[in-house]
């Protein structure tokens, strides 16, 4: 199956939903958790909007979802203090809470097969280096653009953003942030690029 049926798109929407209701209960802070979960709120919509007239493939949906769970879940926490990254912190005796690299790797590795996707069925591209080099080039932009946003938000809100941020005394949080984007838009290319060629190829 190229693309998801009716039945899975709607068990998509209600992890989606479920995840977005959980995180916002409870939450350590809610202008952090909102600030986090934003780009699920903008997405999401556009995504079932234009489904009939432009349906994703069905690995861009499923990644999607995924990458949703992860910004509800540290939004539900913030970054900082997840409890699965204090796990690895504390399992693998590391130097902080690295949830926030994962969300990053993360970050980059899901805009990846999308923008793959929307280069390849709506421009010229094919398969292959250009198409490669400027998918990875997008994603280390949205990435960058991501820092804009921290940046501005430290400008005004100054220390009500120690939560969004998520630097966590780290002076190169900035630039790790952006290299793991990076690693995961290369990575996510060079695993996944068959398995979404044979769904791409049915889909219309």
């Amino acid at each position: 199956m190229t693309t998801v049926s009716r039945r899975e798109g709607i068990l998509l929407v209600a992890i989606v939903v479920v995840a977005l209701g959980w995180s916002a209960i409870g939450a350590k802070s809610l202008g952090t958790w909102a600030l986090e979960v934003v780009w699920i709120l903008i997405g999401a919509p556009l995504v079932l909007v234009f489904r009939r007239r432009f349906p994703l493939s069905r690995l861009v949906c499923w990644l999607l979802v995924c990458h949703a769970v992860v910004l509800c879940y540290g939004g539900h926490y913030t970054y900082a203090e997840t409890p699965l990254g204090d796990w690895f912190r504390d399992r693998f005796d590391l130097d902080r809470n690295h949830y926030d690299r994962f969300a990053h790797f993360v970050q980059g590795f899901v805009p990846a097969i999308l923008v793959r996707e929307l280069l390849l069925r709506l421009t010229p591209l094919r398969r292959g280096g250009w198409t490669f080099t400027l998918t990875t080039a997008v994603c280390l932009s949205i990435s960058a653009c991501f820092e804009f946003v921290e940046w501005v938000s430290a400008l005004i809100l100054g220390a009500g953003t120690d939560d969004f941020l998520a630097t966590q005394g780290d002076v190169w949080d900035t630039q790790w942030d952006m290299f793991l984007a990076l690693c995961g838009a290369m990575l996510a290319q060079l695993l996944l690029r068959r398995v979404h060629d044979r769904q791409l190829a049915g889909v219309r």
